[in-house]
């Protein structure tokens, strides 16, 4: 039986952000990451949660991959519009930076846009949509990753799993989000089922013959050197649309680099030519559409929750108990963990003691796994 520990979010976030502050990271930029993290678990989206605090965050830091302290760079700027450089620092800071630009040139002028490069993994997408939303304003957010995604009838692994993400605000107590890579599912889901040594669902990884792969642990070496592939949203081949996944990952590629004067595809691998480890320079985008430049906010959210609350109460399939909308599971996570905490597995559990011990943080945190 798999051993699941349940940790509450505010010591997880807390003990997150001390050692952000450990590694570096000013005390209120540490945080803002660990905030966007542990928004992640709470919205039951374990891939990018405390999963990824040490692996995708601390390691890389360590390995100097990653600037600890963030310096961002307005490299142009309009009324409207934005372009800012990261420097490489960390990509929570970057993107909550972009985003609050993009909500307040949207406050003055109906719609804001800026474009990032030189940036980190940010975490999940819908954290920066969610930002939008609570100024009464549709945010909208992509960037470019690591390549993983072939592109339709192909077998090499080009371009990321690059979310497009979508944040509308409804009459309900939740708004319609939709936060999902360009791939049938993404990296971060594999190496949850890694860690809890399951195998990955036929279809959504090829090798470079075209065949399926199962076997989570090869699959995410596989993906670094080049010899596997994550499938597009549609599948292989055009007969289930994978052009469409393969066409918007391309989209997002594109608006992540193209507009910045980033990096994208292959520059992205975080290795350099000699094989050694190089800084990642991801490129994000980020939108706000400040709604009542169009429409009284309070019919907006009556339109949009009437068109959510139509489609769950539409006819359901033979055997199917329920129909769901963008933002519903994530909801319905929250209330399941609110007072529960976040899920922690035998993996997470070890790598929570040992950056404890590294830090010299074992009197002040004390974990339910120490009972």
């Amino acid at each position: 039986m798999e051993r699941i520990y349940w940790v509450d979010f505010d010591l997880l976030e807390t003990f997150m952000a001390e050692v952000f502050t450990c590694m570096g990271i000013p005390e209120q930029e540490a945080e803002i990451c660990a905030e966007i993290l542990i928004t992640s678990d709470k919205r039951g989206i374990d891939s990018h949660g405390i999963g990824r605090f040490k692996p995708i965050y601390i390691d890389r830091i360590k390995a100097g991959q990653i600037n600890p302290v963030t310096k961002i760079d307005v490299v142009r700027e309009a009324p409207a519009t934005a372009v800012l450089d990261g420097n490489n620092g960390m990509g929570q800071v970057i993107a909550h930076k972009a985003m609050s630009m993009a909500i307040e040139k949207a406050r003055r002028y109906g719609i804001g846009m800026v474009a990032v490069r030189n940036s980190n993994h940010y975490g999940i997408a819908g954290y920066y949509s969610l930002m939008a939303v609570q100024n009464n304003m549709i945010g909208i957010t992509g960037t470019n990753a690591r390549p993983s995604i072939a592109p339709t009838f192909g077998v090499e692994n080009m371009m990321g799993t690059n979310p497009l993400t979508f944040g509308i605000p409804t009459d309900e107590e939740f708004p319609f989000v939709l936060d999902c890579a360009t791939s049938v599912s993404q990296r971060g889901k594999i190496e949850t089922l890694a860690r809890l040594g399951k195998p990955t669902p036929e279809g959504w990884v090829i090798d470079r013959n075209g065949k399926y792969m199962t076997d989570s642990e090869a699959i995410l070496k596989a993906l670094v050197t080049g010899d596997a592939a994550l499938v597009p949203v549609g599948g292989q081949g055009e007969i289930t649309a994978g052009y469409k996944g393969y066409g918007y990952a391309a989209v997002v590629e594109i608006l992540s680099a193209a507009l910045q004067h980033g990096a994208y595809m292959k520059m992205l691998t975080g290795f350099n030519e000699k094989g050694e480890k190089d800084t990642y320079k991801l490129g994000h985008f980020f939108i706000a559409m400040d709604i009542a430049s169009f429409i009284d906010p309070e019919d907006f959210k009556k339109t949009a929750g009437d068109i959510v609350r139509a489609l769950r109460h539409s006819e359901k399939a033979p055997g199917a108990q329920r129909i769901w909308t963008a933002g519903e599971k994530e909801h319905d996570a929250w209330l399941e963990r609110k007072d529960k905490g976040a899920k922690v597995d035998e993996v997470l559990k070890n790598q929570i003691i040992e950056l404890r011990k590294e830090f010299n943080l074992e009197e002040k945190y004390r974990f339910p796994f120490d009972e």
